[in-house]
């Protein structure tokens, strides 16, 4: 997650692709919701309280997130900022593509054993950074190959209803609904 952020947040400002620059800030909250989640489990079963901590601050960054990128795409669109053709964000966003539902199943393995909310929920932000990779390599090579400007603020607002959505399921309790018990 850590070369995601550095290569998507820095790939992202040197090609001003704000769609990139979302998907690493993607990648920090997921090193943060994975924060959370330690700290969540140090206090073994006795936590409630915590549980439904780790929960708002996981759903918390979710919100943040759609903020930032809803804002940026806004702007970028309006004032017409054409990013470059980012080839090392196109190969991040292939990979992520490939490897995050990988992650994402033994997530979910592992928070069936542990029967915790808070890691399901951390299950499903590595399920949307997939469909995330996917909206970023659409946006990312319609701007490469025909140099369609737009894509890329575009694919940013796709990124944001999916973006929302998690952070209700989050905040409702709905964590992952595929993890039975």
């Amino acid at each position: 997650m850590f070369v995601e952020a550095t290569v998507g947040i820095g790939a992202g400002m040197l090609a001003g692709s704000v769609a990139l620059v979302g998907f690493g800030a993607d990648s920090v909250i997921e090193l943060f919701s994975s924060a959370v989640l330690i700290w969540r489990l140090r206090a073994g079963s006795v936590g409630e309280r915590r549980e439904r901590q780790a929960l708002r601050l996981v759903g918390w960054s979710f919100v943040a997130l759609a903020v930032y990128v809803a804002f940026e795409a806004a702007g970028d669109l309006i004032l017409r900022r054409a990013p470059e053709a980012s080839y090392a964000g196109i190969a991040l966003a292939a990979v992520a593509l490939v490897a995050m539902p990988i992650l994402a199943r033994a997530k979910r393995r592992v928070a069936a054993g542990l029967r915790s909310d808070a890691m399901r929920a951390d299950s499903r932000q590595t399920d949307f950074c997939a469909w995330l990779a996917g909206i970023l390599l659409a946006g990312l090579a319609l701007n490469a190959r025909f140099q369609w400007w737009w894509a890329d603020p575009a694919a940013a607002f796709l990124m944001v209803p999916v973006i929302v959505r998690e952070a209700i399921r989050v905040f409702r309790g709905e964590a992952c609904c595929e993890c039975g018990e």
